[in-house]
């Protein structure tokens, strides 16, 4: 996997987290960096670990299903990309609170990062730096985390929507380049 690639799913995978930044800075009265700070680190940290957990699931089978790699991928990121799609078009606004406590922050950070897991899974079947993946998703969300509050503070809900439509979009394109790419219809 090429770097832009792993930047891009970073990208994408972060947009569920700038969506709820979006909510979190929506919630609070003036802009308190502190809390900011404390979102991103969660969101970014979480992005990052969860990516090792499924990197663990996906090399501990992935020699049985080596020859579906490519499908495999396809499938959880259309999956995922889909999801955020569905998500974009909801009306419903997500329950909004200014608290950064441990048990908000976890559910959100989990819930949020719930994606990477898979992503993780799909790198066990290719040539991925895991360590070096990890740490561009989990800064790549962290600095996207960090806007978000500070976006959703000053403009509302404009782009929250927008960007779990954007992510979407990206993983799913992501998932069909590397089906192409093995089904040598594509070479990038």
């Amino acid at each position: 996997m090429k770097l832009y690639e792993i930047i891009l799913i970073g990208v994408g995978l972060a947009m569920d987290a700038f969506a709820v930044s979006i909510c979190k800075g929506l919630s609070m009265k003036k802009i308190n960096w502190k809390s900011t700070l404390i979102i991103a680190i969660y969101f970014g940290l979480f992005q990052a670990i969860m990516p090792v957990f499924g990197y663990l699931l996906g090399s501990s089978f992935s020699v049985i299903v080596q020859k579906l790699d490519h499908w495999i991928a396809f499938i959880l990121l259309t999956i995922i990309g889909g999801n955020m799609i569905k998500e974009s078009k909801d009306d419903e606004t997500e329950k909004r609170n200014d608290k950064v406590d441990f048990k908000t922050m976890i559910l959100l950070a989990i819930a949020t990062s719930i994606d990477a897991l898979a992503i993780g899974v799909t790198f066990a079947f290719f040539e991925v730096n895991i360590f070096l993946s990890i740490i561009i998703i989990g800064i790549i969300t962290m600095i996207l985390s960090f806007l978000g509050v500070i976006i959703g503070n000053r403009f509302g809900d404009k782009f929250q929507n927008k960007a779990e439509f954007t992510g979407g979009i990206i993983l799913i394109f992501i998932g069909l380049k590397i089906l192409l790419e093995h089904l040598g219809i594509l070479i990038i």
